[in-house]
């Protein structure tokens, strides 16, 4: 068991295509069915070679169960498909079924799932963050192993520096002008080092009814600042209902900016993966 766990996270770091290319004799185990609560959903999907594995399909024993059996049709033998209760009698106890299916790499397979993966790529929602000091920093690493696209809006050079590799970055000396680039259903997180710049980025973004979350980092105080902003600017105060202030919530009396980061982490993942979600493609698979 320990092999097996210590070889998946060792491959896990290369791509897809890497992996592939790298291991001449690759099984697909894909989750084709899931019924009630399983640990993860239909559609998802792990590769297994003779001595690596990339992926997982939710860990625990039916996914040891699922190595086995591709390990077990890489030497000639196994089963294409397997209804795995996970119950007690696996040592599981999540209650549902997941019914897997064992499919051989071949080039076909392969340009699915790399057709696959680009599609989710494309369709991930859309993260801009205005203001990259200490918090933005440390929420653009917090954001960059999730299923987010994320963009970075500075008007100092080297505050974009030591960013995440995927990030996307800008420098500007408007960066309110930025808030009509995000795509619809995305999110604007307002963390600049300049009140007043926060608080323009923030009307404009509120402007916005197609964005599903608008933040801002700072206090009651700085609401009420705000409030006070617009009305001396003739905007309307009720766009002050859709805006998070303070980012994160309140509940947590912590301001160490990676904690600060991992509350508004989840803050995004509960309202964009909720607002618009779609579910992993499960585009069938070419059958070899």
């Amino acid at each position: 068991m320990q092999d097996r766990f210590s070889i998946q996270f060792l491959a896990r770091d290369l791509s897809l295509s890497a992996f592939i290319a790298s291991h001449p004799q690759v099984i697909l185990v894909e989750i084709a069915q899931a019924k009630g609560s399983t640990p993860r959903e239909a559609g998802a999907f792990m590769l297994v070679a003779d001595t690596a594995i990339w992926g997982t399909i939710g860990g625990g024993q039916f996914e040891y169960m699922a190595i086995d059996n591709a390990r077990a049709m890489l030497a000639g033998g196994g089963e294409r498909v397997m209804d795995i209760p996970l119950g007690p009698e696996i040592g599981q106890c999540c209650g549902g079924r997941t019914q897997l299916a064992f499919t051989p790499m071949t080039q076909a397979v392969a340009d699915a799932l790399e057709a696959r993966m680009r599609d989710e790529l494309e369709h991930r929602p859309s993260v801009f963050l205005f203001g990259s000091g200490h918090v933005g920093q440390a929420l653009a690493r917090a954001l960059a192993p999730l299923p987010f696209a994320v963009t970075v809006v500075e008007t100092r050079a080297e505050a974009l520096e030591d960013l995440p590799a995927d990030t996307e970055t800008h420098l500007t000396a408007m960066p309110e002008a930025f808030v009509e680039k995000i795509p619809s259903g995305g999110a604007a997180i307002i963390l600049t080092h300049d009140h007043a710049l926060d608080f323009l980025i923030a009307e404009r973004a509120l402007t916005r009814t197609d964005l599903a979350y608008v933040g801002m980092i700072g206090s009651a105080t700085k609401r009420a600042t705000f409030a006070g902003w617009l009305k001396r600017e003739g905007s309307d105060e009720t766009i002050l209902t859709r805006l998070v202030l303070p980012i994160g919530g309140s509940l947590v009396k912590d301001k160490r900016p990676a904690v600060i980061a991992a509350m508004v982490a989840s803050e995004l993942l509960q309202t964009l993966l909720t607002a618009g979600q779609r579910e992993p493609s499960k585009r069938p698979m070419p059958t070899a």
